[in-house]
This record gives structure tokens, sequence and C-alpha cells, in this order.
């Protein structure tokens, strides 16, 4: 049996180039999180999964020890992390995370061989009937981001962790993990603020060839937990979960059962291949 790899890739040279975060052995997963944070959120999470997977955990462009790499588009985001990013493999996208890896399952499908949304939308911005951030919402964190983006993203994070039983702890732990690298930088925040609010991927959702797992807080403030049945109608091959007892970030509040439908999910798409 072959050692299990523990390895950083952050080829600082290059001002396209990502900071990844590699560990554990067999089938690919790719962890990709959510806005104004990094890849640091990951690491309960990872230190489980990389005992079945091998773990590929990015900053994304714009953030932490990427925060040199902005870019200015969902597209654009998504070419800086194929450029090291495995092949077939299971994608975990969180939040904005979540529609990242949700256009790469749609446009890169040679990349995803799964495909796993949590507290994600492929539409962030409500617009009736669909439910979602109201805009008045988006756009105040825009004019906040610009007179004090450190406090903007505290705010969010208390609003992502709003409603759970453990939510002072889930705060706690965000900030911790997000302030323990580089702070983002502010024109990602911005341009991600602007997918949230523009983008779209309703129309794409029937055209992804990979099997879907959606993972959703029943207290999320951010992504409603009725979001679930709309997007069921879109997709309903697909699978979904919610967490009683989460808001927005289940694998914070609830990480023993988020692991465990990660792993669950991982068999089903290995034996299906």
């Amino acid at each position: 049996m072959d050692k299990r790899t523990d390895k950083v890739v952050d080829s600082a040279t290059k001002p396209t180039s990502l900071h990844w975060e590699v560990n554990g052995q067999g089938m690919d997963l790719v962890l990709l999180h959510g806005w104004g944070m990094n890849g640091a959120v990951w690491h309960q999470t990872a230190q489980v999964l990389k005992q079945h997977f091998r773990v590929h955990v990015v900053d994304l462009p714009g953030y932490g020890h990427s925060a040199e790499a902005p870019s200015e588009t969902l597209e654009e985001m998504a070419e800086l992390v194929l450029q090291q990013a495995p092949k077939s493999a299971i994608w975990v996208g969180w939040s904005l995370g979540g529609l990242l890896a949700t256009h790469i399952a749609h446009s890169h499908a040679k990349y995803v061989s799964g495909l796993v949304t949590v507290a994600s939308s492929p539409k962030f911005a409500a617009e009736r009937p669909w439910r979602g951030i109201q805009p008045k919402v988006l756009k105040d964190f825009t004019h906040q981001l610009v007179d004090n983006f450190q406090l903007t993203v505290e705010r969010f994070m208390a609003l992502q962790a709003m409603g759970s039983p453990s939510a002072r702890q889930d705060v706690k732990n965000l900030k911790q993990a997000v302030f323990s690298r580089p702070s983002p930088n502010q024109s990602a925040l911005l341009a991600g603020l602007k997918m949230l609010d523009q983008v779209d991927l309703r129309p794409q959702l029937s055209e992804i060839s990979a099997p879907i797992l959606r993972l959703y807080g029943r207290l999320d403030g951010l992504v409603p937990v009725k979001v679930a049945s709309d997007v069921n109608e879109a997709i309903p091959h697909s699978q979904h979960f919610v967490f009683s007892q989460s808001s927005h970030a289940p694998f914070m509040t609830e990480p023993e059962l988020f692991c465990q439908q990660i792993v669950t999910f991982g068999l089903q798409t290995v034996k299906n291949q």
C-alpha cells in the first residue's frame, strides 16, 4: 500500500497561481470555500475526509494565500482553479463555492465525477417567486465593504451562523480560520458580491451529467431551506439532505454528520462509475 501523501502546493512566483493543500489518498475530492473566507475553514473537515479521499483544498482567487490572484467573473475564477485541479474529482462547494462548483460541473464536466453543494443555490439573489437573499442586503454589503471590509466580513460571518444553536462557537471558529491567513483582496470581495447578486445557473442545472448531492441547513437565513424543493423540480435526479441543527455552515455545526454525508456520496459515486 502506498504511503499517504500530505503536501502543500503554492507557486507564488506566478500571479495566477493559487494556494492548494493536498492531503490523504484515494479518490480526489476538492473543497471550495465561500465568499469572504479561505481554505482554512475546511481544516477540521479535511482532517476527517483525508482518511477516505485525496483531499484538495484551495484558497480561491483573491482570498487567503491566493489574495494576489483575484478574478472578476465566475469563469475567470474557474479557469484559475482548474489550472491545478485534479480531473474526475468530487467537488464540494460551500455557498459561493457551490456556485463555482456548479459552473465547473456544467462547463468543465471532465473535472467533475460528483457535485456536492453546501448551503448554496444556483441563484442567490431573491426574485419573486424565487427565494434567496434580498437584493438590498447584497447592496448594503457592497456599500459597507468599501468603508470597512474587515467589519463587513465579520458581519457576514455572524449572518451565516445566525439561528444555529452553536452560533457563537461557529462564528468564533470561522474568525479563527479566516484571520489565520492574509486578508482577502477587496476587488475579489466586490466581484464575489456581484456574482451572488447576478449569477443565475438554474437553466444549466438539468444539463449537468454528474451525480449531485445538495446539503442545506434548516436554519439558514441566506439560502432558505425551501430552495431545496425549488431545485428538486429542476434536477429531480439529484439527492438532498437537510441538517436540522445548522444554519449556513453545517460542516461546522454538525461536522460528524456532514462528513458522513460526503463519505456516503463518495462511495456511491465510485460504485456507479
